[in-house]
């Protein structure tokens, strides 16, 4: 589905009074998005606008559960904020070793689901023995495709994706599927390190701008609900399903 340019324009109106340059430019983006959606439906290797950065490999996965990052990110904070039901299915796309997903599982309860989502065999084989340390039971682990997040169809309340989706290898195709995964009321919550803040110790395609990231989303189906801006170093942008 395609953003309105009304919904562009809006997109860009961040960008300081009177910088027209920059305000056709961000259009101009937003349009390649638009293309870009069409362009990956037949054929998933179609060049995104953005650089994509490299997926984590799992020899790294310590970085993931490294200490100070209860102080950088602040994990419970963040899945607190976020006014998860029991009884919920969640998804936490990109879920690595289960940072999130214990946290999510616990919210959402027994009577409810988290599908974690990985496309490495190995960081799921981490993540079901930190399940089972944790005595997890609620939890439905699902290896994936770079071009298929293989989601249940209008079954799912949330799709979480923290410090994921610049990684994407096929932004459009899995958004496409994030999009037909949710509930009408569903919402996805896409989790970036802030670009404006370059004194960051992250590499800068691992960082996004709110105005990066919906001129990507939103010409996929998705209206943006809000931006949160409580943690020290990241976005917490929240999206819903288009109506119609």
């Amino acid at each position: 589905m395609a953003c309105s340019l009304p919904s562009a324009s809006r997109i860009c109106a961040a960008r300081p009074a009177g910088a027209l340059a920059a305000v056709l430019v961000c259009l101009l983006f937003t349009a390649q998005w638009q293309r870009l959606y069409a362009q990956q439906e037949r054929n998933p290797d179609a060049p995104t606008p953005r650089q994509i950065a490299p997926a984590m490999s799992w020899v790294y996965a310590d970085w993931l559960t490294r200490p100070e990052r209860q102080r950088e990110e602040q994990p419970d904070r963040l899945v607190n904020s976020l006014d998860i039901q029991p009884g919920a299915t969640v998804v936490d796309l990109g879920a690595g070793v289960g940072y999130f997903t214990w946290r999510l599982a616990s919210k959402v309860g027994p009577a409810g689901k988290v599908i974690a989502v990985e496309i490495q065999q190995e960081m799921l084989d981490m993540l079901a023995v930190n399940l089972r340390e944790r005595g997890i039971e609620n939890v439905e682990p699902v290896l994936a495709t770079p071009q298929n997040p293989r989601l249940p169809q209008a079954a799912v309340d949330l799709v979480l994706l923290v410090d994921v989706y610049h990684e994407l290898a096929h932004p459009a195709l899995t958004l496409a599927h994030i999009r037909r995964s949710l509930k009408p009321a569903g919402r996805l919550v896409i989790v970036e390190y802030r670009k404006s803040q370059p004194e960051l110790p992250i590499h800068p395609l691992h960082k996004m701008s709110v105005a990066e990231v919906r001129s990507e989303v939103e010409p996929a189906g998705f209206d943006l609900e809000e931006v949160l801006e409580f943690l020290p170093s990241q976005h917490v942008i929240i999206f819903t399903p288009a109506s119609g």
